[in-house]
C-alpha cells in the first residue's frame, strides 16, 4: 500500500510537470467566476475569490485544510468574501473527475464544503482506486458524514454531474492555467500555495480597492 501511494505521488508529479511544460495558452476575455457551481459567502460580498483545485494536489490539500478555514472564519463568514470552487483535473485523471462528481453529489444534499474537505483528507486512501472500487469508497465517505448513502450512490452512478466537472476543466484550459492551486481574487491571478499571511495581504488589498 505504501509503495502504491508513492507511485501515485510520483505519477502525479510527472503529470503536473508535463502539464506545465505542454499546457494551454489562455484565451482573452474569460471570466473565471462565470458559471461556478459551488460557493461560500454572501452573493454581494465585495471580493470574489475563485479557487481552481485538484483533489490529488498536495498544495491544494494544504490550502483546503490549513488556510481556507482561516479565510472562511475571517473573511467569508464576516461577509467580506464570496469564495467560488472549481474543479481542475489534469488530463488522464479519471479519479479526480470522479471525486469532483462526488463533491457535486454531496452538494445535492447541502454538504459540498464538508465533503470537499473530506476528499482532501482521504486523498491517499482513494487516489489509487478506480471504477467500482472508487465509487464504493466515495459513497462510504458520504455515509460516514451522515449523508443519505443510497441517494448519493445513485447520484454518482447517474453521472449527471460529470458535465459540470468537465466544464470547469475546460475553463481552466481556456484560461491557460498550468498548475494547481490557482486563484483569482477580484480577477487578479495568484498561482500556487500561499500561507495565510499572503492571503490576508491579497484580500485586504482587494477590499481596499487595490485588486483588478
Amino acid at each position: 500500500m505504501q509503495r502504491a501511494m508513492v507511485l501515485v505521488g510520483v505519477g502525479l508529479a510527472l503529470l503536473c510537470l508535463g502539464w506545465i511544460l505542454l499546457g494551454p495558452k489562455g484565451k482573452a476575455g474569460l471570466d473565471p467566476a462565470q458559471g461556478a457551481r459551488f460557493a461560500l459567502g454572501r452573493e454581494d460580498a465585495p471580493v470574489v475569490v475563485v479557487d481552481f483545485s485538484n483533489y490529488l494536489c498536495p498544495h491544494c490539500q494544504n490550502h483546503a485544510l490549513q488556510v481556507l478555514p482561516r479565510i472562511k472564519a475571517e473573511y467569508i463568514d464576516t461577509g467580506k468574501v464570496r469564495y467560488l470552487f472549481r474543479d481542475f483535473p489534469f488530463p488522464g485523471q479519471a479519479g479526480v473527475i470522479r471525486a469532483g462528481e462526488a463533491a457535486a453529489c454531496a452538494a445535492d444534499q447541502g454538504r459540498y464544503y464538508e465533503y470537499h474537505e473530506v476528499l482532501f483528507r482521504a486523498a491517499t486512501s482513494w487516489g489509487n482506486l478506480e471504477g467500482a472500487a472508487l465509487d464504493r469508497y466515495l459513497a462510504d465517505l458520504a455515509g460516514q458524514m451522515g449523508l443519505d448513502q443510497e441517494a448519493f450512490a445513485g447520484c454518482l452512478a447517474s453521472g449527471r454531474h460529470r458535465e459540470g466537472v468537465l466544464a470547469d476543466q475546460k475553463l481552466a484550459t481556456d484560461l491557460g492555467l498550468t498548475g494547481t492551486p490557482t486563484f483569482f481574487v477580484n480577477g487578479e491571478k495568484y498561482g500556487g500555495y500561499m500561507d495565510f499571511a499572503k492571503w490576508r495581504e491579497a484580500l485586504d488589498k482587494a477590499l481596499a480597492g487595490g485588486g483588478k
